[in-house]
């Protein structure tokens, strides 16, 4: 059994080091809420009012409203640290009450007492102590960061602590509305009533009683699972790195187009025509005159 927390328990100067472990379990069915056109859970994010975006845990700090829309910011450190003050502190009875001086309607929840090591004899004296004067302890502990009253007696054998509420936390039975004030029955419905009260009365016997919407609600839900009346989410598609790859080549691509249709324009305008290659006719040279002839003198 899961040990929510340890400490030590005290009544004059008897100390027992002792563990807590829940005694009761919620046992509701957690129905999920889904999306009505693709049958995927619906995530919930905490948005910021101001800003309407999602913030992470890391930058949420707790805060006490005082008066509409003004804040007392309380620190971690700060909260961390008086809890620890108080954690660290012995739980210690305060006084002896019977069980009957306590309404039921004081009572929260329920927790299974262990000796933590070494705290076994202290711990038989306590239960033996309860069982033999037929009293509970009253005392005060503190559990997730809440100081709270309790009630320690014993339950089948075992050391049990009850929290219970302290008197500001109830509320007044006199505020409820529409409450009757006087008895307006007659003597004949009163006998009539208690005597259906008295062919109704037996010991209680906590087994028989059972939680049939709960049993029902179970048989609902196994009846539509072997029926295949079920629902799978739509998935989500995932791109592979292949296709995220070619789909970013290709928005690069889409994304330089016009820059290199403006380019290869321009470079069409630019480029100029080979100019052709103009010949010079050349003027015929002039005809070589010939040589006279040489005459040879005659001695």
């Amino acid at each position: 059994m899961h040990t929510m927390w340890k400490g030590s328990i005290s009544f004059g100067l008897v100390n027992i080091p002792i563990k807590l472990h829940t005694a009761t379990e919620d046992k509701d069915i957690k129905l999920r809420t889904l999306h009505n056109k693709c049958h995927a859970p619906i995530k919930y994010e905490k948005i910021c009012t101001a800003c309407e975006q999602e913030v992470k845990p890391e930058d949420i700090v707790k805060a006490y409203e005082y008066t509409k829309g003004k804040f007392v910011v309380l620190d971690h450190e700060d909260l961390e640290k008086l809890r620890k003050e108080n954690e660290e502190k012995a739980v210690e009875i305060i006084d002896f009450v019977k069980i009957e001086e306590i309404d039921p309607i004081y009572f929260d929840r329920s927790y299974y007492m262990s000796p933590n090591e070494g705290g076994g004899k202290a711990y038989s004296l306590l239960r033996k102590a309860l069982q033999e004067s037929q009293k509970v302890g009253i005392a005060k502990i503190i559990i997730r960061s809440k100081e709270q009253m309790a009630v320690i007696r014993v339950y089948e054998n075992t050391l049990v602590m009850e929290t219970i509420h302290f008197p500001d936390e109830v509320r007044r039975a006199g505020d409820v509305p529409n409450v009757p004030a006087d008895d307006k029955v007659t003597e004949k419905e009163l006998s009539t009533a208690i005597m259906l009260i008295d062919q109704l009365t037996s010991e209680f016997e906590p087994e028989k009683y059972t939680d049939e919407y709960r049993t029902a609600l179970l048989e609902l839900i196994e009846s539509k699972r072997q029926g295949q009346e079920t629902v799978t989410p739509i998935a989500r598609e995932t791109p592979s790195n292949v296709t995220d790859l070619m789909a970013a080549l290709q928005a690069s691509i889409d994304r330089t187009k016009p820059s290199m249709e403006t380019t290869v324009k321009k470079g069409t305008a630019l480029r100029k025509e080979p100019a052709l290659k103009t010949t010079t006719a050349k003027k015929p040279s002039a005809p070589r005159k010939k040589a006279a002839p040489r005459v040879k003198k005659e001695a």
